[in-house]
C-alpha cells in the first residue's frame, strides 16, 4: 500500500515554510520547491493550503505545478524507471523496452504502483545517444539494452531491503 504523504506533521512543516517565505516578493516558487521536498509531490490538498496561506489563486498554483517538470501531482515510487524515447533510443527499440516494463510491472506510463515501489516514465532525450537505447532507474543508467536485459534489471530492484542485506 502506498504511504500517506498528507500527514499532520508534513502540513506543519509546510506552514513553517510558508511563514518563512510569505513576506518576500515572489514566494510561490520557493514554497512549491519546499513542498515538493516535504510531500514528494504537490497534490490538490497541498496546493489549496498554499493558495489560502499566500492568497494566490488555486488555478495559478496549479498552472505553475503542471508547467514545471520538477513538480509532480503524485508521489514517485521508490524506483523511478525512465525509458528514453528520444530519436536514437526510439529507433533502436526503446518502445519495446518500455512496453515490456509496463507489462511486467503492471504500471502504466506516468503512474506509480499501488505499493509505492515503482514509477514508470517515458522521457525525451537524456543525452546518452551513444548508449541507445537507454533507461534509468533513479540515478543508475542502463544502456545498449535489448529486450532480454529488462528482466534482470527489474529483478535487481524487486528485492526487498532484507534480501539485499542477507
Amino acid at each position: 500500500m502506498a504511504k500517506n504523504i498528507l500527514t499532520e506533521e508534513n502540513f506543519k512543516k509546510l506552514h513553517n515554510v510558508i511563514e518563512q517565505y510569505k513576506h518576500i516578493q515572489g514566494p510561490l516558487m520557493p514554497v512549491l520547491n519546499e513542498a515538493q521536498v516535504i510531500f514528494g509531490a504537490i497534490p490538490y490538498e497541498v496546493q489549496k493550503t498554499i493558495s489560502e496561506a499566500l492568497n494566490i489563486p488555486l488555478a495559478e498554483i496549479y498552472g505553475v505545478v503542471t508547467f514545471y517538470s520538477q513538480f509532480t501531482l503524485e508521489p514517485k515510487g521508490d524506483y523511478l524507471i525512465a525509458v528514453c524515447l528520444g530519436t536514437a533510443c526510439y529507433v533502436k527499440g526503446a518502445q519495446k523496452l518500455l512496453d515490456q516494463i509496463v507489462t511486467r510491472l503492471g504500471v502504466k506510463v506516468g503512474e506509480t504502483s499501488p505499493d509505492g515501489r515503482y514509477s514508470v516514465e517515458a522521457t525525451r532525450c537524456i543525452g546518452a545517444c551513444g548508449l541507445a537505447p537507454v533507461l534509468t532507474v533513479n540515478n543508475a543508467v542502463y544502456g545498449r539494452l535489448v529486450e532480454g536485459d529488462i528482466q534482470g534489471i527489474l529483478e535487481k530492484y524487486s528485492k526487498t531491503a532484507e534480501e539485499v542485506s542477507a
